[in-house]
């Protein structure tokens, strides 16, 4: 179970002396911390479609990768993504954390099918 307790903000300054929060996370190995994009939501006829109805996002923007997978040969596997490219990830996979408001998924590298254009 992650501990909320040991993930921190450290508050960093921007050119135009506004503060934004610095994320301090790592993911471990192969792991990789995403983003999920929120589709926009489209109203068909003024029928609202709830949250709980909702698709989860299969969109999602790279966050931070971890250490990287290692071979049979002891040799580190770049990843195939960096951080800041939008990917696609399958539906259910990796584990969902809410961290200061935000959702982000820690996914393993397996679990991202696509890089998007």
């Amino acid at each position: 179970m992650l501990r909320m307790s040991r993930l921190s903000f450290t508050p960093t300054q921007t050119t135009k002396n506004k503060k934004t929060m610095a994320l301090k996370i790592k993911p471990l190995g192969d792991r990789i911390l995403v983003e999920p994009i929120e589709e926009q939501e489209v109203k068909k006829g003024g029928i609202i479609i709830p949250d709980s109805a909702k698709e989860k996002p299969q969109e999602s923007k790279v966050v931070a990768l971890g250490t990287g997978k290692t071979d049979d040969d002891g040799k580190k596997v770049p990843f195939e993504v960096k951080k800041g490219d939008k990917v696609l990830v399958s539906k259910y996979g990796g584990t969902e954390i809410k961290l200061d408001g935000k959702e982000y998924k820690i996914l393993n590298s397996d679990d991202i099918l696509a890089i998007i254009n």
